[in-house]
């Protein structure tokens, strides 16, 4: 491969690692950041580049792992567990009834709805709504979700990735589910 090959790179997958890099780390810069790194280490390992797959496939499984990196550099798993026990009366009043005899059934206004199965999903429509919505989750809940979601990871591939617990990694994804629920609901499926 030669240096032409790799401006043909930037013009045909930037914008598309950068999309991934963005839904996955929901900060511009960093994704910025960790799309030049893959193509920095691309550029490093041409000569390994056997083309059993596409250069596509290459350069995104290079970026994942370099998204992986970032969150692992970041110490995830501690900043969530911090999150999930510093948040979790808040989390549970908001969404969750705390009487005797009630407690963890869900609030009226916050339990599930039924959706409208024949609303017509317009797709680029629905995945800017959803990436919104993954935008507001709270940054320690975001790898976790991404990964059993987007990535569809089984969880010990994602509790071994973020080095989380099996039973942190279940609680960030409730909690993850929940509040992604009430977003969807609240700005696509129940929009008025």
């Amino acid at each position: 491969m030669n240096a032409l090959e790799t401006e043909k790179w930037v013009a045909r997958y930037a914008d598309y690692l950068f999309g991934i890099a963005l839904l996955k780390t929901n900060d511009a810069p960093t994704a910025q950041d960790l799309v030049q790194d893959t193509f920095l280490s691309a550029l490093r390992a041409q000569e390994t580049f056997q083309g059993l797959s596409s250069e596509k496939t290459w350069l995104t499984t290079i970026l994942n792992n370099k998204i992986i990196d970032f969150y692992r550099k970041q110490s995830t798993a501690k900043k969530s567990i911090d999150f999930i026990t510093s948040t979790q009366s808040l989390f549970e009043r908001e969404f969750f009834e705390t009487e005797t005899g009630k407690a963890g059934h869900w609030l009226r206004h916050t339990a599930p709805r039924n959706w409208n199965a024949d609303h017509e999903v317009e797709e680029s429509e629905f995945f800017k709504i959803l990436e919104g919505c993954i935008g507001k989750l709270p940054r320690a809940l975001v790898p976790a979700f991404v990964a059993r979601y987007l990535n569809e990871k089984d969880s010990e591939e994602i509790c071994k990735e973020l080095e989380l617990t099996a039973s942190n990694y279940w609680a960030i994804v409730h909690r993850a589910k929940v509040l992604m629920r009430a977003c969807l609901e609240k700005n696509w499926f129940l929009k008025s």
